[in-house]
């Protein structure tokens, strides 16, 4: 990985000895490969997908976020340092910025917590009083529900609840206990993995291209390059989206503040909106997590207000699943806003949390893969003729414009599209070509 623009094994010679740039010849897939062994790899792909399991999410996990920290150590490296200590100098930079930006946001967001605390009394107050009104409403319409006994506040209500659901609270922590125990064991798993895979970038880059078909040399044409910008774009578009959906949160609640509806809202407006941004990063919890703490402080105020507040975030989530993040990802990983809905939605299905994290990575991957395969791997035709191909042959009628000619003036009788001399295949059709063969005189 860390060599995607370095070392390429079909560099351009010197300019001198090869005046034109031309394209490699496309490997062609025969049709006894098409029908035997295409179907049978992509039979015994699912099947060791599908019986790795978690072993295949965590590489899958760590590969995704080598990618991403991949651009870091090349620039890194460009201070001469060996590449063994500029991943290490990544990982420990990485500690100290998410060290520095908790201390630029220390001191607001304290200053809003601390003011929070003090209102805590006058919470607790407010909440008394609305649960005192709602269990006096249930006894004056006849509703046997005891919300709040009597000579008991909401606090030591909540208390008699809490030690009724003793076992089932004892039960649920013992299961949170091993779950995060088993979580914490996958992310030091994933974090050594993204480790060693930055450090064998090189060796991982080398492989990828030896088993790719060879592309022309260019950085626009290196299979490796590609992937890592694709995975770049999501990195920018996953940032601004939290961005977006942080500030806009923030607005909300002080709107909601400054009309009345919410005071608390402008009050806390930034400690809210940067937890609500942080949040945007976990893929479907993230957006419930980061709306809950005002929702709760609107409640612990009054239930109307805290009701207001939640169609609030409700109509912020519908804006942002389905206008804001399509369009935002769509536009940095080029692929289309339904598949971007696709992929969460695939995602998620498959592993969860996890999965919907991944998902838009793979996707910007599984994009630069098959327009590379497409410009590179050509399909032997069941049924096309052989076309004679002379040189200087001219487009049909109605033909696309040919990109850019090759440097022989060739083109396919069939669609138009130039053709280089080394192609046995037209690369956009897939007809075959027989040139004609030209005598003296």
């Amino acid at each position: 990985m860390s060599d995607v623009s370095d070392e390429r094994p079909n560099s351009q010679p010197n300019p001198e000895d090869a005046p034109a740039r031309r394209p490699p010849a496309p490997v062609v897939v025969p049709r006894w490969i098409q029908l035997v062994l295409l179907p049978v790899a992509l039979f015994l792909l699912w099947a060791l997908a599908r019986a790795a399991g978690t072993v295949l999410l965590i590489f899958l996990v760590a590969g995704v976020v080598a990618l991403i920290l991949n651009p870091l150590v090349k620039l890194v490296e460009r201070g001469r340092l060996p590449h063994g200590v500029a991943v290490f100098t990544v990982y420990i930079g990485l500690v100290i910025a998410l060290v520095g930006i908790g201390v630029l946001l220390a001191n607001p967001i304290s200053t809003q917590v601390q003011n929070f605390q003090r209102d805590v009394p006058h919470i607790t107050r407010s909440a008394n009083h609305s649960l005192a009104n709602l269990q006096q409403w249930l006894d004056d319409k006849g509703i046997n529900l005891q919300i709040k006994a009597q000579g008991q506040d909401a606090l030591t209500t909540l208390e008699h609840r809490v030690m009724r659901s003793s076992g089932s609270i004892v039960s649920f922590a013992r299961d949170l206990v091993q779950q995060i125990v088993q979580t914490s064991f996958d992310l030091i798993l994933i974090l050594v993995i993204s480790v060693y895979m930055l450090v064998y970038g090189g060796s991982i880059g080398r492989l990828v291209r030896s088993v790719m078909p060879s592309g022309d040399g260019t950085p626009a044409d290196d299979y490796p390059t590609r992937v890592q910008k694709a995975v770049s774009g999501y990195v920018r578009g996953q940032l601004l989206f939290s961005f977006i959906m942080g500030a806009t949160a923030g607005v909300a609640l002080w709107l909601l503040g400054i009309t009345g509806i919410f005071p608390d809202g402008s009050r806390y407006a930034l400690f809210f909106a940067t937890f609500y941004g942080l949040m945007e990063l976990v893929p479907y919890v993230g957006p419930v997590l980061g709306a809950l703490p005002p929702i709760v402080v609107a409640l612990f105020s009054d239930p109307l207000t805290a009701i207001w507040v939640a169609l609030t975030f409700l109509a912020l989530q519908q804006v942002e699943g389905h206008i804001v993040a399509p369009q935002v990802f769509g536009h940095s990983l080029r692929i289309n806003p339904l598949l971007i809905i696709f992929a969460l939605l695939f995602g998620y299905e498959v592993s969860g949390i996890v999965g919907a994290f991944i998902a838009l990575p793979l996707a910007a991957i599984a994009r630069e893969t098959v327009l590379y395969l497409r410009r590179h791997l050509v399909l032997e035709p069941w049924t096309a003729p052989t076309l004679a191909l002379g040189r200087g042959t001219q487009a049909p009628p109605g033909a696309a414009p040919p990109g850019s000619s090759p440097p022989s003036g060739d083109c396919c009788p069939a669609c138009g599209e130039p053709v280089a001399p080394v192609d046995e295949f037209c690369r956009a059709c897939g007809a075959q070509l027989r040139r004609a063969v030209h005598t003296p005189g």
